[in-house]
């Protein structure tokens, strides 16, 4: 309440501006701070009734909920309340006392009392009615502009002292709030520039910089621990990473080892009796000493706080993965209709791949111009479109796995070479990869891909890249003319590309040219068909049905190098031996003519066919499948004859090692062998496929050893590979972007690969198609393609 005392002056003539009016505008100012101060107090008191409500209603609940818990029970059980009810309970005077404590009317006052202002403000206006009133009598009448300035004067000069009275009378009976106390303490203490720079040095950003600075300058405290490299240790690291071109030189890889051991054992020797005598346990922990050697240079790397970035030769724009999910792309040489293996295993192995989640698969097939789908294709069988001929190859998958495979097919342009019987890329075959999707490539025949590749390395536009090797060329070269000279040279240019463009390279057998990096593996599986055809077959057995109603047969492509010509001569040696034995043959090729004259002259009973599908329902009843061929890397129509239940015969040759733990495989070593395992096949009944023979031939069995053997479920997986030691009580890496001597000269391989490619006559010297360093016209129509001086200009001065 605001108390203003008030007097009257009488006078007896009227002034302009009376001291009466002057005082009642006063007065309605100070009527409006008191309704405004008492609005907000009763708002005050209301919402602290509120608060005193709800307390009381959250008591009341805590009492029904405990009353409605003991109320509840079971008789048949007797066991103790749950831990709930005993907490609750426990927690119940403790609600009560706040309940209690916030529901007194002690509560309201000491709250209005703490954060109201007062609810008094005593001020006494009779000086400042006075003070005007003095200034008026001067002038005996109406006040002029100088007067009006002197009581605007008088009066603020009053209402300071009186308001340093009322703050120093409210200071007497309430403390200032906490809150509003440490905030002007803060602004004074910033108020002078020096506390302000002061508080800017002392910032977390300026922390962090003098520490960055620091740990530069600062020569890092591991270095005074790890021992630098001494010179044996770098001859041996030095000859390690020279190994590859040391062997192409001739040098055995046991040779180098051996060096690299003699050199390290005596540095190994001296750390051993270091870590010994201070007890500790050494990093040396592993015999194998090329990884002793990396763990030992990883420890300096990691002492002097080196980061390797990359190379001369490499390129760090990769894949990010932006969608969270990985990409594997995978290029092949062919595509059906053309029944060949780089055009159906890569087909399996992408609808395989697709089933699991966690990658998205791309296909990357040849688009052949209609004359060369004419000479390629069966039946003369061609395609109008990359459109038209997907939905046939979709088709065809879809009938034989049974499911719908989630994957994108791609075309790339491509011309059929008749002398090398296939069908080389034309331009930059990495391009046909988005580079959103450049993550993981698997490359289906790398060396044949990359013979006259001219375009971006696989290996720096993709993450990892694994190859597979599907053909034996060493083999098929040797049997042309001068083929000793280009087997010699192909070999080493399968070398060059290999290392240039791989980071792995998976062999399917032992027959394939030993390329660098590479491992042998089985990574092929069986079309599902052909395992439904043997369990029927099976079926039809233990019902007591004779499965098989024929004798002998051989399928496959008719050129001499299939096996054709062994066949022709293990048949016309033992001619007496196997008399009466009749062999039907299926196949076409471009040697046909001369197979079927071959046979003809020598007399041979062979029964010559047209070329068919191996599931053929005209093939079922045949018991026994005779493969001779030496040349194959991993024969097709072997595992699919093995999946139905049939006798195989087939050399003793490392490309039919993964066959020959199957016991219906027969393999021979001689001629004379070769006419035993006939007549033992003819003269008994296959066994049936056990349930892990048949897993072991299936596609996914297939695709769980490649993701195994190509590292890709690694990739996938996102796992590092480095290796962890101790070493002097740390844990330290092995550095897997270390630079090596090896990625460098790779990095110089395909530099000097795609030089060389780059000549035309080069290309055309080496039997290159003409025209294939870029996609020609017929390719720009069919691909829907901008032309290639458009895709790559050459600007000229």
């Amino acid at each position: 309440m605001i108390n203003i005392k008030t007097e009257t002056r009488a006078t007896a003539a009227p002034e302009p501006v009376s001291s009466a009016n002057a005082f009642s505008f006063l007065s309605r100012g100070w009527r409006e701070v008191r309704d405004s101060a008492d609005a907000d107090l009763k708002l005050m008191k209301n919402r602290a009734d509120s608060f005193k409500n709800l307390a009381t209603s959250f008591d009341r609940e805590i009492e029904n909920f405990i009353n409605s818990a003991s109320a509840f029970s079971v008789p048949a059980i007797k066991s103790s309340p749950p831990a709930e009810i005993d907490f609750v309970k426990r927690l119940q005077p403790k609600i009560s006392e706040i309940r209690r404590a916030y529901s007194s009317p002690d509560f309201s006052r000491k709250v209005l009392e703490k954060w109201s202002p007062r609810t008094r403000i005593r001020i006494d206006l009779s000086a400042i009615k006075n003070a005007i009133v003095a200034d008026a009598e001067e002038r005996d009448g109406g006040l002029g502009f100088r007067g009006w300035e002197r009581v605007r004067r008088g009066r603020g000069l009053r209402l300071k002292e009186f308001w340093g009275e009322w703050k120093e009378e409210s200071e007497e009976g309430q403390k200032e709030w906490e809150p509003i106390r440490a905030l002007k303490t803060r602004l004074q203490r910033r108020s002078s520039s020096s506390d302000i720079f002061e508080g800017f040095k002392n910032s977390e950003f300026v922390e962090k910089v003098k520490s960055s600075l620091k740990a530069i300058c600062r020569e890092p405290q591991e270095s005074k621990d790890v021992p630098p490299l001494d010179v044996p240790e770098l001859l041996a690291y030095l000859v390690r990473q020279s190994g590859p071109f040391l062997d192409q030189l001739g040098f055995k890889t046991d040779i180098c080892d051996k060096i690299v051991e003699s050199l390290c054992s005596k540095r190994k020797n001296q750390l051993l009796l270091r870590s010994l005598s201070a007890g500790e346990s050494s990093f040396l922990e592993s015999d194998n000493t090329n990884d002793e050697l990396d763990l030992r240079i990883a420890s300096v790397l990691q002492s002097t706080g080196h980061c390797y970035e990359g190379g001369f030769w490499a390129d760090s724009a990769k894949h990010n993965l932006s969608d969270g999910k990985r990409h594997v792309a995978i290029v092949t040489t062919a595509s059906l209709p053309w029944m060949t293996g780089t055009a159906v295993n890569p087909l399996f192995r992408a609808a395989y791949l697709a089933s699991y989640a966690k990658q998205n698969v791309t296909l990357l097939v040849p688009w052949l111009c209609k004359k060369d789908q004419e000479i390629v294709y069966p039946n003369s069988l061609t395609f109008s479109s990359p459109e038209e001929q997907e939905v046939y190859i979709r088709n065809w998958l879809e009938e034989r796995v049974g499911f719908k495979a989630d994957f994108k097919i791609s075309f790339y342009p491509g011309k059929f070479s008749k002398s090398r019987r296939s069908i080389i890329p034309a331009g930059d075959t990495s391009q046909f990869i988005p580079s959103r999707d450049a993550d993981i490539a698997i490359l289906e025949e790398p060396e044949h891909l990359n013979w006259y590749h001219h375009g971006k390395r696989w290996t720096d536009k993709f993450n990892h890249v694994v190859g597979v090797v599907h053909t034996n060329y060493l083999e098929y070269i040797k049997r042309e003319k001068n083929g000793a000279l280009q087997a010699f040279f192909v070999k080493h240019i399968n070398n060059w590309v290999a290392r240039a463009y791989c980071h792995k390279v998976l062999r399917l057998s032992a027959a394939t040219q030993d390329l660098p990096k590479s491992v042998i593996c089985n990574v092929h599986g069986v079309n599902p068909k052909f395992l439904k055809i043997g369990e029927k077959l099976a079926e039809e057995r233990e019902l007591g049905q004779r499965a098989f109603s024929k004798g002998a047969y051989f399928l496959g492509k008719m050129v001499w190098a299939k096996g054709y010509r062994e066949l022709i001569d293990l048949l016309s040696k033992h001619k007496n031996d196997l008399d009466g034995f009749n062999l039907d043959v299926f196949g076409n090729g471009e040697d046909a003519h001369e197979v079927q004259t071959a046979a003809k002259r020598l007399h041979l009973n062979l029964n010559f066919m047209k070329g068919r599908d191996h599931a053929d329902d005209s093939l079922h009843g045949y018991k026994v499948f005779i493969n001779p061929s030496v040349s194959d890397v991993l024969c097709t129509a072997t595992a699919e004859a093995l999946a139905m239940g049939k006798f195989v015969i087939c050399a003793d040759h490392p490309s039919n090692e993964f066959f020959s733990s199957f016991p219906n495989c027969l393999t021979y070593k001689t001629s004379d062998d070769f006419v035993a395992k006939v007549k033992e096949a003819l003269a008994n009944e296959p066994q049936p496929l056990t349930p892990e023979q048949r897993y072991n031939l299936s596609w996914e069995a297939a695709t769980q050893r490649f993701m195994e053997y190509s590292d890709l479920d690694r990739v996938l997986n996102n796992k590092d590979d480095a290796q962890l030691s101790k070493s002097y009580g740390k844990l330290i890496t092995r550095s897997v972007s270390m630079p090596t001597l090896s990625g460098m000269v790779d990095g110089g391989l395909a530099f000097a690969h795609y030089c060389l490619t780059g000549n035309e006559l080069l290309r055309l010297c080496t039997g290159a198609i003409p025209g294939t360093r870029d996609y020609d016209k017929q390719h720009c129509r069919d691909l829907h393609l901008l032309p290639p001086q458009v895709e790559n200009p050459i600007y000229g001065w």
